[in-house]
Order: C-alpha cells, then sequence, then structure tokens
C-alpha cells in the first residue's frame, strides 16, 4: 500500500509564507501526477497545483505567481511553497499522487489515486 504524509502547515500572517511537503511511501513502482488541493470551510475541495512526472506545472488563477509546485522524484516527494499569503488561502492542504504500483505477485502494475491526510494553514489578517 502507498501512504501520503504531508507537513508544514502552521499558522502564518498576511503575506507570509509557507513550505509543505508530502513525501509518498510504500510499494511504489512510480509517481505520475502529484498535486495539492484545498479545502476550506463550507466549500468544495478544489485544485490548487499539478505537477507531472516530466515537471509540467499548472496552477489555479487564484495562486499563479504566488505558489510553485515541484518535486524531488528521487524522494517521492511534492512541495508547494506558499509566497504572499493571504487570509483567502486558509484551508486544508491535501497532496494527491497517481501512482503506479506493483499488483499481484508483482508481475503487474496499475495506476492508483492516493491522497493524504491534509495539513491546515491558517492565513490571518
Amino acid at each position: 500500500q502507498v501512504q501520503l504524509v504531508e507537513s508544514g502547515g502552521g499558522l502564518v500572517q498576511f503575506g507570509g509564507s509557507l513550505r509543505l511537503s508530502c513525501a509518498a511511501s510504500g510499494s511504489i513502482f512510480s509517481i505520475n501526477g502529484m498535486g495539492w488541493y484545498r479545502q476550506a470551510p463550507g466549500k468544495q475541495r478544489e485544485l490548487v497545483a499539478t505537477i507531472s512526472s516530466g515537471g509540467s506545472t499548472n496552477y489555479a488563477d487564484s495562486v499563479k505567481g504566488r505558489f510553485t509546485i515541484s518535486r524531488d522524484n528521487a524522494k517521492n516527494t511534492v512541495y508547494l511553497q506558499m509566497n504572499s499569503l493571504k487570509p483567502e488561502d486558509t484551508a486544508v492542504y491535501y497532496c494527491n499522487a497517481d501512482v503506479m504500483v506493483l499488483v499481484g505477485t508483482g508481475v503487474s502494475l496499475k495506476s492508483s489515486d492516493y491522497w493524504g491526510q491534509g495539513t491546515q494553514v491558517t492565513v490571518s489578517s
């Protein structure tokens, strides 16, 4: 099985910065896309940023120019550098990964989607 563990959340004042990390572990053959999502109270979970295995990135319009997603394939880790934080960024941030895993006796592969437990980011005004 695969586990994703986020870290780096916390309380920061307006304009501050945080860096979130998400490390994947377990029976991983490779990881395809990785991304960050967030969910604010009373709202649906929304896409923040994604990054492909080749490094191509996409960002929500609300975070473009402020957030940077990156990954370290050797460490199976994805990061989210968050700068110029606003109160509107307050949410639980979730890591997501599309992971290629071995199945059965290890002769086959399949793509499975995994989520981290979430880390709270709170931006005070």
